[in-house]
């Protein structure tokens, strides 16, 4: 009987003990959930195709032309991103990457677009894949960084999330022309085989179709030729 009180006491105990582990910091939570807002904001507004309604509106808000519209909210979400990078890296230092078992979920993620949109990617994409490993974070997440990083860096990305935007030269005007394209990806044939073990639910040429492009497979020296149509 002494036994079965002994082993109930441990089990108690050792399940406390865990749940004490895995206790959401709400402070930390909240705090991130703001910064999420905060890199989304002005990113939204840039996104959108805004009526003249909206523009004229947003104009008058920010008190600036509606020429200077667009660079301003940009100004407005480069200083907000360096102040959350700024922050994000204090908390990193402080607690580690703050995944789902600190500040659930969705939470978790906020740290990630704070990174992804920052010019430190290559410092903390190691802990980033930890995260991910970790199961602290959703592995299609490192995914996008791993990519970013590998573009950055001018080298093949993995599973096709990236794409790029160059001024190139029309063959048929001779004239310069910006256009986005999706960056070099190794291994194109199989690249939606690794996007869904990677947990994406669109495949390369849906992803593209999202962001308003058509799918084209293109190599490194293509890009460094400007070869792109």
């Amino acid at each position: 009987m002494k036994k079965q009180i002994l082993t109930g006491f441990i089990l108690i105990f050792s399940l406390s003990f865990v749940k004490a582990q895995h206790k959401i910091n709400k402070a930390l939570k909240h705090e991130l959930d703001s910064m999420y807002v905060l890199d989304q904001k002005y990113r939204i507004l840039v996104s959108e195709k805004l009526d003249s309604a909206k523009t004229d509106s947003l104009s008058k808000i920010y008190n600036v032309s509606k020429d200077q519209l667009v660079q301003h909210l940009w100004k407005l979400q480069t200083d907000a991103d360096s102040s959350n990078v700024k922050r994000i890296e204090e908390i990193i230092a402080k607690f580690g990457y703050p995944g789902r078992s600190l500040v659930d979920t969705p939470t978790n993620e906020a740290a990630f677009f704070v990174l992804q949109h920052s010019t430190v990617i290559d410092k903390y994409l190691p802990l980033i894949e930890k995260a991910a490993k970790d199961k602290e974070l959703p592995f299609h997440l490192y995914a996008m960084m791993k990519d970013r990083s590998l573009m950055y860096n001018k080298k093949e990305q993995i599973w096709g999330t990236q794409a790029k935007g160059m001024t190139i030269i029309n063959k048929k005007t001779g004239k310069a022309e910006f256009k986005f394209f999706i960056w070099p990806i190794a291994d194109p044939e199989h690249v939606n085989e690794r996007r869904k073990q990677a947990g994406f639910t669109q495949t390369v040429e849906e992803n593209a179709k999202r962001m308003g492009l058509t799918y084209k497979v293109y190599t490194l020296q293509q890009v460094q030729n400007n070869e792109i149509e």
